[in-house]
């Protein structure tokens, strides 16, 4: 690994870091009511919404009335999408003259989209209208984000109230999300993406003549290139920083017109992780102990940080069947040099091999380039860490809430081994606690592995891999865990367009999604109805590096037991075969 990789790496995290803690602490004063600036700029806007809607934001909801709200709302936007998609063709902001998307496909887009998974059965530029892209699919994209954000701030609001029946009001949460975090953050974005060349268009198309002409496969002449165009920039910025991760295009974030240059590259990477990163500030700052935000996100990047440089150190080392051949894989002044199969050349194995960890780390699901050319070892850990439940900082909200769940099983376990009553933030943590934290682990992880099942023994299913043997394995148990996990991202290779692979791709991205929220919700329900248990000499501190050491070993063991023999069957068996 040379050193211009490892700064690499240093840099993004660096500046990750650097900036999470900032915009935690804005979170929190938003969600305390106390960010005065962005309540006179958007205080006025967020009343009217309140009014249009009928909602008094003063009305608080029970964990079941949430959790009813809740669904009732992503399951209406679930709909729209759908109804949408059908019947495209017919509406306007359509120049490329679009039909209907198929039934099958317009199922699979809708639940992934509503689910903030953002998994795509379909090419965006030769499927999805402008419309389509934007009301539908952007849309989603802002609230599927805010929905995991909200029920974040229920659980904190679990952990912070005594004696409560409440958990506040979903409404005024999803709207606090999308009006003051997400909509401002992906204006200021979108903004910089387009400086730097990303396309924000109504046009359909851009024909630019080739600087070399040929002719096509029937012998007719090829003098110009036709690119589709559309309303780019917007969508990439909210995927982002919303950890969606759909892309415009059918080659994601690998596109010149998603991510032109470095820079861009960059700033679509930082935002990957930015607000999943804040948000445990955000939590320490709600608690009133930041220090439990810190001991959170520490945890996160002891995990992350080793797999995102051995990720990056074995693409950089290029493919030792090509070493054999005695091809040049060596980086200098006229090549990125590392293993550059299913690279941009203007990103190189080092950018990829970043993004690839990041993206997995984040219920993200965007490319820069394709999973399925990765070298064996370097393709396992994004697909470990889609495995761990997405709990590395993990998608906007759910991460963080996903990564609690791992802090009650935690701080349980400890309890055990000291003979003493679990505590969590001054609430007891019993039984029920922790059913839910079990549950909300484990039935993912069970809707990954009966997934996986299924396809290895449905001839349809089995059909559409494109590789044989352990690759063509790792590519059926990545679709499943990005889908189980709300990831998104692809492993490539695998035909998932047709009717088999949408409708149980939807089913898993449904359960895989609302299961763990109905989850998390219940237990915040319970924890709000417990008395604040003070600190005691029996307390065990949920701080510093012991607890932190503690929760990072309940994270990756709970992953190595469940998830260790199926990595061994793809990406093992695969690395042993090679020369």
């Amino acid at each position: 690994m040379t050193s211009a990789a490892l700064l690499s790496v240093g840099l993004y995290l660096g500046a990750v870091t650097v900036l999470a803690v900032p915009l935690g602490a804005h979170v929190a004063r938003v969600f305390r009511g106390e960010a005065r600036l962005a309540d006179r700029l958007l205080g006025p806007l967020e009343r009217l919404l309140y009014r249009l809607a009928g909602v008094d934001p003063a009305e608080e909801m029970s964990w079941q009335r949430y959790l009813g709200a809740l669904m009732v709302f992503n399951v209406a936007g679930l709909l729209a999408v759908y109804a949408l998609e059908r019947m495209q063709g017919a509406l306007p902001l359509n120049p490329a003259g679009l039909g209907p998307v198929e039934p099958w496909v317009a199922w699979n887009t809708a639940v992934s989209f509503a689910t903030n998974t953002n998994w795509q059965a379909y090419g965006g530029e030769t499927t999805m209208s402008h419309l389509t892209q934007m009301l539908a699919l952007t849309t989603q994209n802002f609230v599927s984000a805010a929905t995991g954000m909200a029920v974040l701030f229920a659980l904190v609001r679990g952990f912070t109230r005594r004696r409560a029946s409440t958990l506040g009001s979903f409404w005024v949460d999803l709207v606090r999300s999308t009006l003051h975090v997400l909509l401002p953050l992906s204006l200021l974005l979108a903004l910089a993406l387009a400086s730097q060349g990303v396309v924000q268009t109504f046009r359909a198309e851009g024909r630019h003549a080739l600087l070399d002409p040929g002719v096509d496969d029937h012998g007719a002449p090829l003098t110009e290139q036709v690119v589709a165009l559309g309303p780019v920039a917007s969508q990439v910025a909210v995927k982002q920083l919303g950890t969606n991760g759909g892309g415009y295009y059918n080659v994601n974030s690998a596109h010149p017109f998603e991510n032109p240059n470095p820079i861009t590259n960059f700033l679509e990477a930082l935002a990957i992780l930015l607000l999943p990163a804040a948000l445990c500030f955000t939590f320490g700052g709600l608690v009133g102990d930041r220090r439990q935000g810190v001991t959170l996100f520490v945890a996160m990047l002891v995990i992350l940080a080793p797999l995102m440089l051995h990720t990056v150190a074995v693409e950089q080392a290029g493919n030792p069947v090509l070493s054999a051949l005695e091809v040049d894989q060596a980086p200098g002044p006229l090549q990125a040099g590392g293993n550059m199969e299913g690279k941009e050349a203007r990103l190189g194995p080092v950018e990829a091999g970043i993004w690839a960890a990041a993206t997995t780390a984040a219920s993200n699901g965007s490319v820069n380039a394709m999973h399925d050319s990765f070298m064996p070892l370097a393709g396992m850990w994004p697909l470990f860490l889609i495995q761990l439940g997405e709990v590395v900082f993990g998608g906007v909200g759910s991460g963080l809430y996903g990564m609690l769940l791992f802090a009650i099983v935690a701080v349980f376990i400890a309890g055990l081994m000291v003979g003493r009553t679990p505590e969590y933030l001054g609430k007891k943590i019993e039984a029920y606690e922790v059913k839910m934290a079990s549950l909300g682990i484990l039935v993912p992880a069970l809707v990954v592995k009966l997934g996986t099942a299924l396809a290895c023994v449905s001839p349809e299913a089995y059909g559409a891999v494109g590789n044989p043997g352990p690759h063509g394995f790792s590519e059926l148990l990545y679709a499943f865990s990005s889908m189980g996990n709300n990831n998104g991202s692809a492993f490539g290779g695998l035909g998932a367009s047709g009717p088999w692979w949408a409708f149980a791709g939807g089913i898993a991205m449904f359960v895989g999604r609302y299961w763990i929220i109905a989850a998390v919700l219940a237990m915040a329900g319970a924890l709000a109805a417990k008395k604040h248990v003070p600190e005691s000499a029996g307390t065990l501190p949920t701080t510093g590096p012991l607890f932190t050491g503690f929760l990072v070993g309940t994270v990756l063991l709970v992953g190595a037991l469940t998830f260790i023999p199926s990595l061994a069957l793809g990406p093992g068996v695969e690395h042993l075969m090679l020369p």
